[in-house]
This record gives structure tokens, sequence and C-alpha cells, in this order.
């Protein structure tokens, strides 16, 4: 029998603004966990078993939401979501939730609360139809995504380990694709101490640790090549003008397609490491996500999807992407995992971010069709 869903866009988007207008940059703890109340209220409302794991590490709380199910203790289907974005509390005032022709705009409308608003859709346009999945469907919704997800990677792995298969609703690629694969990452905590000095009547008895960090990241920017690029994202340092700094500190990140190709590049960062013209600079490694490339159990999750997408007229591509997920570490350990799920659109990490408003029931009725074949 062929389900007849419904997928009501203003539904949707209706949705998709309060959970946009609900603030969550991974930094901030209580604004992260105003969003999982949000969210796990959603999945209540749906039916669903609810708890709320707590945050460590000065980091935000995650949701774990089981749907009923009568083999709910089987290995079945986990959707995997952040629910933080990178835009601080405020972005709201600047970038605010508005409809302009055939896009919605709002912080964290694409990354990826769109992609987990859609899975949500999916989920209750099923129950309304009476459907019910052949596996048990397992959500969880994690806290800090967006920095690495240095306190939740174990419980991502754990979690994904008691399921068959993982659907990472993150942004989907351009030409309506989806994601087979992703490159390894890895970030690094840089640090300068230098000597200080009094800026206006001593300088030359001072080291400054800005200075010889700037000279870092030129010679950091120059270990980029074809196939894996590095770069400095943050620093600060200083805290008189009328001093010779003697801190300063930043973060750099590199992506590689290979696991390789991100090993050699790690082990030229470390050797930065070391004391010149009185400054010790440090480089130690931080969180790193795994090369993910696509095995035989992902692209069969593909080839359903394609299928699925086939007959609502769509072709659907698939590849590997930069820019890490949480998928890294569940394909990484060999669990079949299909990511790019979530909604088409532009801008992640700008204040141009947007979904394209017909992606989402179109990618809505994509993960119906993957939670109801899936096992049948």
């Amino acid at each position: 029998m062929t389900l007849q869903l419904h997928f009501a866009v203003d539904e949707i988007l209706a949705n998709l603004r309060a959970w946009v207008e609900c603030e969550s940059p991974t930094h901030d703890a209580a604004a992260v966990n105003r969003m999982m109340a949000l969210a796990a209220r959603d999945l209540a409302l749906l039916g669903a078993q609810v708890e709320t794991i707590p945050g460590h590490r000065g980091l935000g709380d995650c949701v774990r939401a089981r749907l009923p199910h009568p083999r709910r203790d089987e290995p079945g289907i986990l959707i995997l979501g952040h629910l933080d974005t990178v835009h601080p509390v405020g972005t709201l005032a600047r970038m605010p939730w508005r409809i302009e022709g055939d896009r919605a705009h709002g912080p964290g409308a694409l990354d990826m609360k769109g992609g987990n608003v859609i899975a949500l859709a999916a989920i209750r346009a099923l129950a309304r139809a009476g459907a019910r999945t052949p596996l048990p469907v397992t959500v969880l919704f994690t806290s800090d995504e967006e920095v690495g997800s240095p306190s939740t990677r174990d419980l991502i792995e754990g979690e994904a380990a008691r399921h068959a298969f993982v659907l990472v609703p993150e942004p989907g690629q351009p030409g309506d694709g989806v994601v087979t694969g992703r490159y390894a990452i890895a970030r690094f905590d840089l640090e300068a101490l230098g000597r200080p000095s009094h800026a206006g009547a001593s300088p030359g008895e001072g080291r400054s640790a800005i200075r010889a960090m700037a000279r870092k990241v030129l010679a950091i920017d120059a270990l980029s090549d074809a196939d894996c690029t590095v770069s400095t994202g943050i620093v600060s340092g200083g805290q008189w003008v009328n001093c010779v700094p003697t801190t300063c500190r930043g973060q750099a990140l590199s992506m590689a397609k290979r696991q390789a190709d991100l090993d050699r590049v790690v082990e030229r960062m470390l050797a930065l490491s070391g004391e010149e013209d009185g400054v010790l600079f440090t480089v130690r490694r931080g969180v790193t996500r795994p090369v993910w490339e696509p095995d035989a159990g992902t692209l069969s999750l593909y080839a359903l999807a394609k299928e699925i997408a086939a007959e609502a007229g769509v072709a659907l591509t698939h590849g590997s992407a930069g820019g890490g997920s949480d998928g890294n570490f569940t394909g990484a350990v060999g669990i079949p995992t299909l990511d790019g799920l979530g909604a088409l659109g532009r801008g992640y990490h700008t204040l141009e971010e947007h979904v394209l408003i017909d992606s989402l029931p179109s990618r809505a009725r994509l993960f119906a069709g993957m939670l109801m074949r899936l096992g049948g």
C-alpha cells in the first residue's frame, strides 16, 4: 500500500521559526538548554519517551527520544542532529527570522535546525497516516557539534553502536545532494609566551607574544596545499596597550580528504612548537574528527534514498563533503550512515544563512521514505 503523506509547508515553517528564534550558540549552555527543552517538548508531542542527558565540560545538555515501537530495544534507526549554532545570542536583532521569496532566513535555519525540523515533520506525517516504521527510531540531539563535539563524541558513538543505521539531517549539498563521506578534521590550540616590558619606555627589552603569533599564523597558512587546508581562526592576546604583550593564544583548523594527509599536517603543526627570540610557542592538538569514507553499507543507504527521490522526480546526487559533522564518528566506525539529508540552502555560519522553502517538504518526504523502507 502506498502511503499518502501530507506535509504542510506553513506548519514546518512555523516549527522552524520557533526553533530559530530560540538562539543556541554552543558556548552559552543556558541558551542551548532552552533549545533542548523546546525540542524535548516537540518530541514528547510525537509520543516519544524523552530524556535529558546532562551536559559536561561546561557545555549544554543533550536530548534522546525513543519513539513508540513494539521492538524498541532492537537495533534500529538513529536520527542524529545538533541544536547548537555558531551565532551568538542577539544575532536575531541583525538577522531576524524572515521570509523573502523562496527563502527562509535566520540564524541556524540551515545548520541545522532546518534539517532537524524536517526529521520531526517526517515522523509527524507518518504518525498521522497511522504508519509504523519497520525498525524502531531514536532521535539524539547534541549540544556541541560546532566546536567538534568534545563532550558528546562518546555519547554519539555509544548510542550509534546500538543501532543498525544512522540518518543525519545536516544541510543537503548543492544540486540536491546528500553526503556519503566527510573529510578528516583536526583542531589545534596555539599559545605564545613572551617577555613583558613598557611598550613606550623600553619596548626593546620585551618580547611580544602577539608579534610571534602573527609570524606563526603566516607559517601555519603556508602549510596548506591541495590535499590539506590549514587556517587560523581565533587569535587573542595582550592586556594593556602600554605593555609589550606577554601572552597570545589562538586556534587553528586543518581539513583533509584522506587521513594520511591530515596526519602529515598534524606532524608539521606540532613541529612548530619551540622557543625563538625569547618567545615560547606551543601547539597542542585538540578535537579531531576522523575521515569518513563511504563503504558498502553507506552506499546501500544512498541507493535507497536515490530510489525514493526518483519516485518524486528528483535526481539525488551524493559525495564526500568538507566541513565536519557527527556523521564522521558513526561512519568512521562502520555504522551505515547517510548524511546531508536536511534542508537545501546557502550561507550557513554567515548572516545570509537561509533555507530554500521548497526543500522542506521534499526533504521531509525523502526522510519519511527512508524511515519506512529501512528494514522493510
